[in-house]
């Protein structure tokens, strides 16, 4: 018979089973919760064709309403995206509906679509290369982070229900009217947002379930496109964003600056990467950098030796690196291809030429031995991983141009290109 203290543990035990974490509780869920997927490093365990065409290995395409640039994250059997539709209405840039859909990855069908907001956005944005809907969102298995900038941020439950919404009041003037574009990050029940613009912005702590601030650190590094990273040392965290006066590292609990360093160069958008103890950080503009950074130390980290290594060639304006097996992979803008070794900096090869020339928006992603390279030209470049340059095949999907990146799930490679989304597996 058991005794009654048994008991109660037991019923304590199963009423704390809807509360754990959704990672813990879906341990076999697919997911590529954020935009550069599980490890934060551009890396997808998944098998995907290493051949198509617009007609070959093509198991659905879906029409994209819209303008949006966002690389879409997944969750179970939905992938999630976002795009911003012109009404029509108003001057330039005009009226918008900012919209957020979910989409069946077995059919490619819609399974829902909500209007975040309707809205004139104050300013533009790149002719070519921006949109209203650039932001990559985020999930965390319960809510979807659905990331707007100037205009906010919009959560709902997977199910599509609007759950809470946020606009912490930051009107965004971007260099140039370059537009915005950065990822929102959710790590461990919160929400980072940063805003760097032209005047005085922040990086911003939420909490997941209702919105509220927990903190707010004010910024004044000028505009930056790059995506903070949440990085793990010794058992504590920290929020990693880049700028061009000084990358910063912040204390997730308090928004207190942990440590700096100067040096990084102009617009940064490349995500950080953590490797082992560093933080490889990197920009492409004017005066372009690539550098590790050790992590532990505290102050101004400039002229120290935490500064492992670093590089002002090979480096990707637009592009986050892959990482994988300890190489670092950069595509650059000019369509080059770079791979670091990520301990040392040491390049296995640097610059080198893929079979014809490029021009290329998106980031790396590895599958396998493969690296999976999408430009836009509408050609994906598949390379074998490893320390020299090895080709094995071109894929192209005529009158397409990816600016997005590349993702992949099961047995599915996604791209989303300025005007569809494709679902591409192989025919068995």
């Amino acid at each position: 018979m058991q005794t009654r203290p048994f008991r109660v543990f037991v019923v304590f035990a199963l009423l704390l089973i809807p509360f754990a974490s959704p990672l813990a509780q879906s341990r076999s869920v697919d997911a590529w919760p954020h935009w550069r997927g599980p490890g934060h490093d551009g890396v997808a365990t998944a098998t995907v064709p290493l051949t198509w065409s617009g007609t070959q290995n093509v198991r659905w395409r879906l029409p994209i309403p819209g303008r949006g640039f966002s690389t879409p994250v997944i969750w179970d059997d939905t992938l999630f995206l976002t795009t911003a539709v012109p009404t029509g209405r108003g001057g330039d840039p005009g009226e918008h509906r900012l919209e957020v859909l979910a989409v069946s990855r077995a059919t490619g069908k819609v399974e829902w679509q909500r209007t975040a907001a309707t809205v004139t956005p104050h300013e533009g944005y790149h002719r070519t290369y921006g949109s209203f809907a650039s932001h990559a969102p985020a999930t965390d298995g319960r809510r979807l982070y659905a990331f707007f900038g100037s205009r906010g941020l919009f959560v709902y439950d997977l199910d599509g229900t609007l759950l809470w919404q946020k606009n912490p009041g930051i009107r965004m003037t971007m260099r140039l009217g370059f537009g915005e574009g950065t990822g929102v990050v959710v790590d461990s029940g919160r929400v980072y947002l940063q805003y760097d613009h032209q005047e005085v912005g922040a990086v911003i702590a939420l909490d997941a379930a209702d919105g509220k601030e927990l903190w707010r650190a004010p910024r004044r590094e000028n505009s930056s496109w790059s995506t903070p990273l949440v990085v793990t040392h010794q058992g504590g965290k920290q929020l990693v964003v880049t700028a061009d006066t000084k990358v910063k590292a912040y204390d997730v609990n308090s928004g207190r600056v942990i440590w700096e360093v100067a040096g990084l160069g102009m617009n940064p958008i490349p995500q950080p990467v953590q490797f082992r103890d560093m933080v490889i950080v990197m920009s492409g503009y004017r005066t372009p950098r690539v550098m590790a950074l050790r992590l532990g130390r505290t102050g101004d980290l400039a002229g120290t030796d935490a500064v492992v290594w670093e590089s002002t060639r090979g480096t990707a304006y637009t592009g986050t690196p892959a990482l994988h097996e300890g190489r670092l992979y950069v595509f650059s803008d000019n369509g080059l291809l770079s791979v670091f070794d990520a301990a040392t900096g040491r390049p296995h090869y640097l610059q080198a030429r893929l079979p014809k020339p490029y021009s290329n928006k998106s980031s790396p992603l590895v599958v396998g031995d493969r690296v999976y390279l999408a430009t836009e030209e509408g050609d994906v470049v598949v390379v074998r991983t490893g320390d020299r340059l090895d080709v094995l095949a071109t894929n192209t999907m005529d009158d397409q141009s990816f600016i997005a990146s590349p993702i992949a799930m099961g047995t599915d490679l996604y791209l989303r290109s300025r005007t569809h989304l494709f679902a591409l597996s192989e025919r068995r």
